[in-house]
């Protein structure tokens, strides 16, 4: 198999925390990138989800009855073990 090198810039604490991660774990960064790699192109694309964190309108709307209930007045507010009395009723 032939090698090429690839160099890349990358911030020292992200490399330092990774190479804990990989060194804990029996291998260099390289190794792990290199299984990254090899994993990419075994599956097509990234071997993991790759996707913006954006809430769903379902998670909004939830989101916002939240906010609503949390500053009416009118609600009681409950302790954790209070509200586990409630639902056993």
């Amino acid at each position: 198999m032939a090698t090429s090198s690839y160099t890349h810039r990358i911030d020292s604490d992200l490399r330092k925390q990774s190479e804990a991660i990989y060194s804990a774990l029996g291998m260099s960064l390289g190794t792990a990138i290199n299984v990254f790699l090899k994993k990419s192109v075994a599956v097509g694309g990234f071997p993991f989800d790759v996707r913006l964190d954006v809430p769903t309108k379902e998670t909004v709307e939830a989101m916002l009855e939240a906010e609503k209930v949390a500053k009416d007045p009118q609600i009681k507010a409950l302790a954790v073990e209070d509200a586990l009395e409630e639902l056993k009723r």
